[in-house]
């Protein structure tokens, strides 16, 4: 099991962990330009949590009715996304929200889901097991499952130290599903390769850079009176994402309390957070249409005349979503260089995890 999992993953690079290394699908020198990744102390990669998780998050055995895995919302060949408006759950059960891709989620520390419901991958990896609209479960009955498994119980045990099967909790499964996404890595994209010096942009993705950018607020530089398009306030590099929560002008509001889905402000009860949506990661972004928390834009060129509109009003809509002024080679350009982000030796390796 292991040696197919090292295998799958091709040792582009590596994890440290205890007693040994874990493969990453990317290769350690491409690494350099992120941060250390931050793994819980009670939750170290080992080359056993690794495999178990792998083998956990394609398995419909965690669904309810053994029909769907994490793996049916999140497939490799789409960045981890399922390129639906909307997930579906056990029995065709609609979702709430539009399924997000995986990549780099390692990085992404902090809140997550669209409405920041979970604070660490650890967390967020329990929520879909449980939830009604989605694999429609019971830790209980999952438990049930796994500790009466001929193959998963003596792999819980061994990757997390497990005396009896009593001892195995849905903190464990969490554990092992966390640790696999730890290894969805992606920074091979044509992006990444230009800023090693190892490609350059077009002409196209040169100027769409510069606007997502905002090269033009250099008065001095060769894009100065070029439009900005205020992207990088919140889609940051190098994994694209901020990680905080804003209104990005998708609905009209005349108060705040007249949203339909309240987003982050469900979450955290304040009036001001209503109709707030965390920022998503854009690596792959052309592999993970469609877009925004409902899945309504079908395109990336949907997106981009959203933002060159200005989005509708609300109290609360972010101050750098606002009218544009792009022109269509320059709303163009930028969906070129949205294009950069995406990292086909990713989706080939994620794709062989399935084999």
């Amino acid at each position: 099991m292991i040696s197919g999992l090292a295998g799958a993953f091709l040792l582009l690079g590596t994890l440290a962990c205890d007693g040994g290394e874990v493969a990453l699908t990317a290769k350690r020198e491409h690494l350099e330009a992120f941060a250390d990744m931050l793994v819980p102390a009670d939750n170290p990669a080992t080359l056993e949590g690794v495999a178990l998780g792998r083998d956990l998050f394609f398995d419909p055995l965690l669904s309810a009715d053994s029909t769907i895995s994490c793996g049916t919302c999140h497939r490799p060949e789409l960045a981890f996304s399922d390129g639906l408006p909307l997930s579906r759950g056990i029995g065709g059960r609609l979702g709430r929200r539009n399924t997000p891709g995986l990549a780099n989620v390692g990085y992404l520390h902090q809140h997550l889901f669209w409405d920041g419901r979970a604070v660490g991958l650890e967390a967020q990896a329990l929520h879909p097991i449980a939830e009604p609209h989605e694999m429609g479960g019971d830790w209980a009955t999952v438990l049930g499952k796994l500790r009466r498994h001929p193959d998963y119980w003596p792999r819980f045990r061994s990757a997390f130290g497990l005396g009896s099967p009593d001892q195995l909790e849905a903190s464990h499964v969490g554990k092992a599903l966390a640790q696999f996404q730890r290894t969805l890595v992606s920074s091979d994209s044509k992006y990444d390769r230009v800023q090693r010096g190892e490609a350059v942009f077009s002409t196209a993705e040169a100027l769409g850079e510069a606007i997502f950018f905002d090269f033009a607020d250099d008065p001095e530089g060769p894009y100065a009176g070029l439009p900005t398009g205020e992207c990088a306030h919140c889609h940051t590099p190098p994994h694209f994402t901020n990680q905080r929560f804003f209104n990005n002008g998708l609905d009209a509001a005349a108060h705040l309390e007249d949203f339909g889905d309240p987003g982050r402000g469900g979450i955290t009860g304040s009036k001001a957070e209503l109709g707030l949506f965390r920022a998503p990661g854009l690596r792959n972004v052309a592999l993970t249409a469609p877009y925004m928390h409902d899945g309504r834009m079908a395109t990336l060129e949907e997106v981009v005349a959203h933002y060159n509109g200005g989005g509708e009003y609300a109290e609360n809509k972010s101050a750098n979503v606002f009218p544009l002024g792009l022109d269509s080679v320059q709303a163009t350009a930028l969906v070129a260089f949205l294009q950069t982000l995406t990292d086909s030796s990713f989706v080939t390796q994620s794709i062989m995890l399935l084999r």
